[in-house]
């Protein structure tokens, strides 16, 4: 059973809420504690239609957390193409892509041990 710490668990969920603000698709969180390999303890994947909503996504979140947490992320990358754009806050890594990247790379199947969750967006 993964350790949980709310302050990962409350990170997580301010970038989902920033993913939802601009209608990302398909959200899911892998929770990654169980793991012993894993880089990051939990990660975020989502995607968008475009590159600007790429974009919007990824700045929603960076927007959110800041917002909430005053945090900044330890790094981003991906920005200057917005295929990928990979935000990293240690504990927590989001990755937004656009669809056909997102199928491409196919996280979720990468990291498949962890406990995922699939946000619905209702």
């Amino acid at each position: 059973m993964p350790k949980k710490n709310p302050a990962v668990d409350k990170l997580a969920d301010i970038a989902i809420h920033g993913m939802l603000e601009k209608k990302a698709h398909n959200i899911v969180k892998i929770d990654l504690r169980n793991l012993t390999s894993a880089v990051t303890d939990v990660m975020l994947i989502c995607h968008g239609e475009s590159d600007r909503q790429v974009s919007a996504i990824a700045e929603s979140v960076i927007h959110e957390i800041k917002k909430a947490t005053g945090e900044n992320p330890f790094g981003k990358e991906g920005y200057s193409v917005g295929e990928w754009v990979l935000v990293d806050y240690v504990n927590v890594v989001i990755h937004v892509f656009k669809g056909d990247m997102r199928s491409f790379y196919a996280l979720e199947d990468l990291w498949a041990d962890g406990d995922i969750q699939e946000i619905t967006t209702d």
